[in-house]
């Protein structure tokens, strides 16, 4: 298996390039603290410390990711976020704050935002939840991944990003695609809710069921609808996908 410095399954872009991450804070030691925990997982890293910056930096990096703050010198994040998306509309965005009010939360993710990390941070945090976006929005594939999963009547090509069962196309979600592979990297083997958010999410059980619950009954309706069941509940412990025996 391919793994970063630090143990963890190295990830790279579809075409096997290094992902390429802005970080975006006007303070110089935490932004060189950030850049080199994102370096040690093999990606390619730019800073900058305003708004005027940061957007002529992705227009030159053209980022896979970008972790930004809020409060910038000259500019706040959410406007930095709108030209962001005018220079690449995919970009994933994860945003650092000092505030944690809900307003500020709901605001950036209505900005388009994918996630918000409220300081202080653990390092391991802003990694974990960078590879999650990352992997969810199809930009990131693990190097020890194989082109094709197969359980039963249900294969999964990783790298067309395609689900078939039976052979007819079923359409995901980049967050079902992500939670369904996982599934199907574990066949038969029960699955709790806490290693589904950790695995999917990246984020620590805790009150987050619901999450997991909600995205399992989306893959059924898809998956499993008008079919034998795949997808199993077991109760008390989590869930499992078993191919259908004749």
């Amino acid at each position: 298996m391919n793994t970063t410095r630090s143990g963890r399954p190295a990830l790279t872009r579809p075409d096997g390039t290094p992902l390429r991450v802005l970080v975006v804070d006007d303070d110089p030691d935490l932004a060189e603290v950030l850049s080199g925990a994102l370096r040690y997982e093999g990606w390619q890293i730019r800073t900058a410390g305003d708004g005027a910056s940061a957007v002529t930096a992705a227009r030159e990096l053209l980022p896979d990711a970008v972790v930004l703050d809020v409060m910038l010198p000259d500019t706040d994040g959410f406007a930095v976020l709108r030209a962001l998306h005018g220079v690449k509309s995919d970009v994933c965005v994860l945003f650092l704050t000092a505030r944690d009010a809900v307003e500020d939360r709901i605001k950036g993710i209505t900005a388009g935002g994918d996630d918000y990390v409220t300081k202080p941070f653990s390092l391991e945090e802003v990694v974990a939840r960078l590879r999650g976006l990352l992997r969810r929005a199809g930009m990131a594939r693990q190097l020890d991944e194989g082109p094709r999963l197969t359980v039963g009547d249900l294969v999964m090509d990783e790298e067309a990003r395609e689900v078939t069962r039976g052979g007819e196309l079923i359409e995901l979600s980049p967050t079902e695609f992500e939670l369904l592979r996982f599934l199907m990297r574990n066949p038969r083997r029960v699955l709790s809710k806490a290693q589904i958010l950790d695995r999917v999410w990246s984020y620590d059980f805790g009150g987050r069921a619901h999450v997991v619950e909600l995205y399992i009954s989306y893959l059924r309706r898809k998956v499993d609808a008008g079919r034998e069941p795949m997808i199993h509940t077991v109760r008390g412990a989590g869930y499992v996908l078993k191919p259908v025996t004749s």
